[in-house]
């Protein structure tokens, strides 16, 4: 059965596994999920992630962080969807808390936070907002 976006069913099952205190999730792998993971680890949300198994089967296995037994990931939000795509230029990079999250952004150089691609004079499409 093919999934109409995957990239939600990413944040769901990271959702679904803070709520219930797991310290990993598995999810299908893909690369635009694995740069997405990548951020996160980079920006602190997550403690790490893999790649694991072969060719057709692979997944990413994330490891989630959690600060005085509450999670680091307070809300997470799919902005861009298949039926509403929403592209940003730079100037119109939103904010996200204040600038307590980031968004994460697919450009032509690469998935990056909001505030990379602002730096960098870039936009892109808004793909999720973390905080």
């Amino acid at each position: 059965m093919s999934m109409s976006d995957p990239i939600a069913d990413m944040l769901t099952r990271i959702r679904n596994a803070q709520m219930v205190e797991k310290k990993e999730v598995n999810v299908p792998a893909s690369n635009l999920k694995s740069a997405i993971a990548s951020v996160m680890q980079e920006e602190g949300y997550i403690k790490s992630f893999s790649v694991d198994g072969i060719a057709a089967s692979k997944t990413l296995n994330i490891k989630l962080k959690y600060y005085d037994n509450k999670s680091v990931i307070e809300k997470l939000k799919r902005i861009s969807k298949p039926s509403l795509r929403v592209y940003v230029s730079s100037s119109q990079m939103p904010s996200v808390m204040n600038g307590l999250g980031i968004v994460i952004v697919s450009t032509p150089k690469g998935v990056m936070t909001g505030q990379t691609a602002y730096e960098q004079n870039i936009g892109g499409e808004v793909l999720c907002s973390v905080y």
